[in-house]
């Protein structure tokens, strides 16, 4: 089971490597290997062997938490291709997409003026969740073409996304709680 450590995430998991991947087999390889490694199972077995087993376990963690979420994936593909990039650092971006990334942050601002903000929110949402997946479909064929450029633009267009989703989230969450209570 050490064997663990030479082997790139998607081997662990015994899924092909690429940006798309089917998440139920992810999950479910990740309970058996839970189970198979679980640092309980090694209490008594030394301090050696519990302790290879709390990094085993470790391991197993970050690598389903980064195959599981599409933006880390795809950073971890283009780590795999070669490409070590800081995005706190690389500041190019495409001035047209920035363009669109400020008008939805203006929109997203005006979300909790408006007398339908929920309806707003869930409207904009899936907009946003319309353009991730259009993303992310261009992100996995520049990834299988080896455009590997970019497949690296293409991943920060996915974090920018990411991070639109995660807040309209949020908002919807706090207006029903508003509603609510």
């Amino acid at each position: 089971m050490s064997d663990l450590f030479s082997k790139n995430y998607f081997e662990i998991f015994e899924l092909p490597v690429g940006f798309e991947l089917d998440l139920a087999q992810l999950s479910a390889v990740y309970r058996e290997l839970q189970k198979e490694i679980h640092p309980d199972r090694f209490v008594s077995a030394g301090d050696q062997q519990s302790r290879l087993a709390v990094q085993m376990a470790s391991l197993v963690n970050q690598a389903y938490d980064t195959l599981k979420s599409p933006v880390s994936r795809a950073h971890y593909l283009l780590k795999l291709g070669g490409l070590d990039i800081d995005h706190e650092q690389d500041t190019t971006m495409d001035p047209m997409f920035l363009m669109e990334q400020i008008e939805l942050r203006e929109e997203i601002e005006s979300l909790r003026l408006q007398s339908d903000a929920l309806a707003e929110t869930d409207r904009l949402l899936s907009r946003v969740k319309g353009l991730m997946a259009a993303v992310m479909n261009d992100f996995a064929q520049a990834y299988q073409q080896q455009l590997f450029d970019k497949a690296h633009e293409l991943s920060r267009k996915m974090q920018f996304l990411n991070k639109n989703i995660q807040e309209l989230n949020d908002i919807a969450v706090a207006i029903e709680d508003e509603l609510l209570g």
